[in-house]
């Protein structure tokens, strides 16, 4: 949780220095900011996503000591 919370912090600070660089003179651009920000969350929940359901599931991501052997079936 708290790396979700921290990489979406990252992102939001990163989305409003763009939207900020991109205004130029003019008032700060929120759809070019917002547009980051969304695709930033999306692609955070489709990360915790795939980890919950390969929890669920009791699929691992291949580490660990016996994942050799229980990926090629020995």
């Amino acid at each position: 949780m708290t790396r979700l919370i921290i990489s979406l912090t990252v992102f939001a600070i990163v989305a409003a220095g763009v939207g900020l660089l991109l205004s130029g003179d003019d008032d700060f651009d929120w759809a070019v900011a917002m547009t980051l920000f969304g695709i930033a969350l999306a692609g955070e929940g489709a990360r915790v996503w795939l980890r919950r359901s390969r929890a669920r599931t009791g699929r691992s991501g291949g580490s660990g000591k016996d994942s050799a052997s229980q990926s090629f079936g020995t």
